[in-house]
């Protein structure tokens, strides 16, 4: 019997995925990961991780599995949250997820789930994972889950090979109202229970909150820069160069303060991220503002009036060398080389059509129509088919 460890978070998905393994006939042992337990930055007064615990345990009993908590909440600090302040410290928005994936849940905790033996490591997400044969070579795939909706393969877009290998995804052919049935027919205490939302195992957080354990409030102005700026009207140009067209296409604007007119005051530029509507607090505007950019430096946030304002839309994006990633690395792309894909910028965004382009220092993503809110330090990651094959953090 494989000996599989299954990351029990108290949530119905993995209590599922579960029981799937048992009736598989594999040796299932549930692990609870205790991320995070500083309580005074939840917005509820609820203890989400306690809760969420001790229903994992009663599933695990219900199942007849083993159970044991483990507790990574500093290996989490250092490498979640940290990297998080960090990150909007310069200005960028992370996120959180997808690193969670790759540090914790499939570095960390699949390191202790190996020392005790397990063969393989299994979670709740819905993607599936498939296996192929390739110059005699086992190559592995990260595939789409078979319901459209649930999808959760754009969060695991910074997995290795050696991560795939040793991966299990027990209810990626599963829908979740699937999901949701089995966990019913078997009484299971999740079966009802609702998705968890906020950050990847703090629970609901409030993130200015959050931000400003560390990040000190400080006011700046907001400026709404009007859709008929010069700096939006696009010069025809003739450019030397498909790269230097992509580097047009690309680029990022400098606002100055002086484009528009001054219509607010905020608490700190970094609180903030590119689209965000809520939490602004400007009114009398025809149509609601959203952020187009902002400015940590200068501590300026710029807006503009409506979805289809030109500071939101951009037809590509780069993503340097340092922070490209592909999981199949035998389809990396060599210098000069391009290749159609479909692409996404952010979860559950359908997605796009797209064209990779690798130049020397990285790689343009280049959309076929206008994508809204491209923003630096979130991750894009690109398709072939149903198979996520890269991904990068956007700069």
């Amino acid at each position: 019997m494989k000996r599989v460890i299954i990351g029990l978070s108290g949530g119905v998905d993995s209590s599922v995925a579960a029981y799937l393994l048992k009736q598989q006939g594999y040796e299932v042992i549930g692990l609870f990961m205790k991320n995070w337990h500083d309580d005074s930055v939840t917005i509820s007064n609820e203890c989400p991780w306690l809760d969420d615990s001790n229903d994992a345990m009663l599933v695990a009993e219900k199942l007849g599995i083993p159970f044991q908590t483990v507790d990574l909440s500093e290996q989490y600090k250092e490498r979640i949250v940290d990297y998080m302040f960090h990150e909007y410290e310069k200005g960028r928005t992370p996120n959180p997820d997808v690193l969670c994936n790759r540090e914790i849940k499939f570095d960390v905790f699949m390191n202790i789930a190996l020392e005790l033996g397990a063969d393989y490591v299994a979670t709740g997400h819905y993607c599936r994972k498939g296996t192929i044969q390739k110059d005699g070579k086992e190559i592995y795939q990260l595939l789409a889950g078979v319901d459209g909706n649930k999808d959760q393969s754009y969060f695991l877009c910074q997995l290795s090979q050696d991560q795939l290998a040793k991966s299990l995804f027990p209810i990626g052919e599963l829908t979740k109202p699937e999901v949701r049935e089995i966990a019913t027919e078997l009484d299971l205490v999740t079966a009802e229970k609702k998705d968890s939302q906020g950050l990847c195992f703090i629970g609901k957080v409030k993130l200015p909150d959050f931000l400003q354990q560390q990040l000190k409030p400080k006011e700046g102005v907001i400026v709404e820069i009007p859709k008929e700026q010069n700096v939006f009207n696009h010069v025809e140009t003739e450019f030397s160069s498909e790269e230097e067209k992509l580097k047009y296409l690309s680029r990022k604007i400098d606002y100055k303060v002086d484009y528009g007119k001054i219509v607010g005051k905020h608490q700190g530029a970094h609180y903030f991220t590119k689209g965000q509507r809520k939490g602004l607090a400007v009114g009398g505007t025809a149509e609601p503002l959203f952020v187009i950019d902002t400015d940590v430096d200068e501590n300026v946030i710029y807006t503009g009036q409506g979805k289809e304002h030109p500071g939101l839309l951009k037809k590509a994006l780069f993503v340097t060398n340092e922070e490209l990633h592909w999981i199949r690395e035998d389809l990396e792309l060599g210098l000069d080389e391009t290749m159609e894909v479909m692409a996404r910028i952010r979860y559950r965004q359908p997605l796009q059509k797209a064209v990779l382009h690798k130049v020397e220092s990285g790689l343009y993503v280049e959309f076929k129509a206008y994508q809204s809110a491209i923003t630096e330090g979130q991750f894009v990651a690109w398709y072939l088919e149903d198979e996520l094959v890269g991904s990068g953090v956007i700069s």
